[in-house]
């Protein structure tokens, strides 16, 4: 697909990427709930650490989806402002606020329309951050560059993608082999991967069963972060997570089975202090 759109198919792809969400949302609630293993094991610490969120901080909940990440922060003391763009996913976002709901404000907002972003409040956050939810966006470019006026000097957006070297969701195979090893049958788990240097936008299913195939939108790093730099960030943290002996797989080509491949990337974005 061209690297470039123009604004009318860029509007219209992402009316349909809207779509998608507003149905998949009723499933996604349903199975993610307060968090899988992909955001219990693998997500959840690495931003938390890098985040390093302070009792009182205001953070950015950007694709907030169901809110169970805008919840753990309030939980850890935040006070957050958390938003999507599915209408669905936000009713269950506040159905699913118990606790702490004086600490966060859910708002139906679209990550592509900077106008909507800017009117949140300039020099206002201290932290943004955005889970997994990057690569469902069309453009990423009105979020950053909205984020670095958002954001105090000297704040950090955190953001999680499915990992573009390894989990792409576009020329990505999964394999499992047996090898001999010094006399020793071991089983191997390997990725094959045809397709990265490009963007590229397909469709696909994030969790087995959901109604409808998602938009995936595939950036390669230097994109990806390219967009960040040319906002005025910097990148001051990294992780790639994998999964643990503790993570048991429910299929054979499950992602728990990887354990020396990370399948998502966390990173730390960070504005100058002054």
């Amino acid at each position: 697909m061209p690297t470039r759109r123009n604004a009318q198919d860029l509007q219209t792809l992402n009316q349909k990427a809207q779509d998608v969400w507003n149905t998949n949302a009723e499933f996604w609630d349903a199975r993610f709930g307060e968090g899988n293993d992909f955001q219990n094991l693998l997500i959840g610490p690495a931003t938390e650490r890098l985040l390093d969120l302070q009792p009182g901080d205001l953070v950015l909940d950007a694709g907030c989806g169901n809110g169970a990440f805008s919840r753990r922060m309030a939980q850890l003391g935040a006070q957050v402002v958390a938003f999507d763009f599915s209408r669905r996913f936000l009713e269950y976002a506040r159905e699913r606020t118990t606790d702490h709901r004086d600490r966060i404000d859910y708002k139906l907002i679209d990550a592509t329309d900077e106008n909507q972003l800017l009117a949140l409040g300039k020099n206002r956050f201290d932290a943004a951050v955005c889970t997994m939810a990057l690569m469902d966006i069309a453009a990423i470019q009105p979020l950053t560059s909205a984020l670095s006026q958002l954001l105090r000097p000297g704040g950090h957006f955190v953001f999680s993608v499915l990992h573009p070297c390894f989990n792409s969701p576009e020329g990505l195979r999964k394999a499992v082999t047996e090898e001999d090893r010094g006399g020793r049958i071991e089983t191997v788990y390997a990725v094959q991967v045809s397709a990265y240097a490009e963007p590229s936008t397909i469709k696909g299913i994030g969790m087995i069963g959901q109604p409808v195939a998602q938009y995936y939108f595939h950036r390669p790093i230097h994109i990806l972060f390219g967009v960040c730099f040319k906002a005025g960030f910097v990148l001051d943290g990294i992780e790639e997570p994998t999964f643990g002996p503790q993570a048991v797989g429910n299929r054979t080509l499950s992602w728990q089975c990887f354990k020396h491949i990370p399948p998502v990337l966390v990173a730390r974005m960070r504005l100058p202090a002054s």
